[in-house]
């Protein structure tokens, strides 16, 4: 009798692990869902921004700071249209979004611009990625980790423009670049014959300037 009840008791703790588990999985699936569609906002933001400080940056007269600011707004709608793509995967819709944002100086856009890739690459989608690996949302994932490889990328593109224009030397900035169409990856001057992040061959990259 008494191993039949400890038995009972140990199939009891492991159902009730077991629950605590799959609850828990549910839980970060939802917050995953949630933070597809902040990613999906962010981008569409950053998108419809850095396209304004692009023009912002030519009537200033920096024409390869607004290439980088260009290229940038492409890889940018890139992320969005792929959180889209997982969302609806997941049987959800993209929220509307209406990007809001000033435009300043081009030196102020840049510093803004790292700002917001520094969040990203710190704390926004470490976080979205640990939980959609905890939810075990393999494809929120890969979308994630598709735009938070590329916005590091981002981050040291403005920081050296934001560095070449404080010095008087925007011409040392890079007048061509090619964005991969599958997960944004950015490359300034030449590129690969193949994406460094999502292995696109380099004829499906975007060329921007």
């Amino acid at each position: 009798m008494k191993t039949v009840l400890s038995s009972f008791i140990v199939l009891l703790v492991v159902l009730f692990a077991f629950s605590n588990v799959e609850a828990s999985k549910i839980d970060t699936k939802s917050q995953t869902v949630s933070n597809l569609k902040a990613a999906f906002e962010g981008e569409s933001t950053a998108s419809a921004k850095y396209a304004a400080y692009a023009k912002k940056a030519k009537k200033d007269g920096f024409a390869k700071v607004a290439v980088l600011f260009e290229a940038a707004s492409k890889a940018e709608s890139i992320h969005a249209k792929n959180h889209a793509a997982v969302l609806e995967q997941l049987g959800e819709k993209a929220p509307k979004v209406s990007p809001k944002f000033d435009v300043k100086s081009t030196k102020e856009n840049l510093a803004d611009a790292i700002k917001g890739e520094g969040y990203e690459v710190s704390t926004m989608y470490p976080g979205f990625i640990k939980t959609s690996q905890e939810g075990e949302v393999t494809l929120a994932s890969i979308s994630f980790s598709y735009a938070y490889k590329t916005e590091q990328k981002h981050l040291t593109l403005y920081k050296n423009a934001l560095e070449q224009l404080n010095a008087g030397k925007e011409n040392t900035l890079a007048a061509k670049y090619f964005v991969c169409s599958t997960c944004g990856n950015t490359y300034d001057g030449t590129a690969p014959k193949r994406c460094g992040i999502s292995m696109t061959p380099s004829e499906r990259f975007v060329v921007i300037g």
